[in-house]
């Protein structure tokens, strides 16, 4: 499997503006945490190597635990995260699969659970792992 366009390379303009995005998302007060599941999640779910491989190692670096990586996949039949993580995590898989639409049920608990600032504050971040994803897809990038 071989690298195919670079769009950083051919698009830099549209490809500065993703990144334009995540740097946003970065000093919004979600926390570190959060971001690594949605990250690691989202990825998962899309198939996206590249993403799974970097995200993982930087939730490591961030303090999250190798069975909670592990157990992701499988998190509501595990005890392992708090009831703001499902929120997040059930909201991040139903972002990701958009055509099945985002549940009311789904959304009411988030906005009751986060509140409506770090709500959208997960919003922006799990549309921003979803283009990455679809970048990494396509263009088929791979861990090094």
């Amino acid at each position: 499997m071989s690298t195919r366009i670079k769009i950083d390379q051919i698009e830099p303009g549209g490809y500065e503006a993703i990144v334009g995005l995540e740097k946003f998302i970065e000093t919004f007060p979600l926390s570190q945490i959060h971001k690594g599941l949605i990250k690691i999640r989202a990825s998962q779910i899309n198939g996206c190597a590249f993403c799974l491989d970097k995200h993982t190692k930087e939730a490591y670096l961030e303090g999250e635990t190798e069975q909670r990586v592990y157990a992701l996949n499988a998190w509501r039949d595990t005890p392992f995260f708090t009831h703001e993580e499902r929120v997040i995590l059930a909201l991040t898989e139903e972002v990701t699969l958009i055509g099945n639409h985002v549940k009311d049920e789904t959304y009411q608990e988030a906005l009751e659970a986060l509140g409506e600032s770090y709500l959208a504050q997960t919003i922006l971040a799990i549309i921003t792992i979803n283009a990455w994803n679809r970048i990494g897809i396509t263009t088929q990038m791979v861990p090094a």
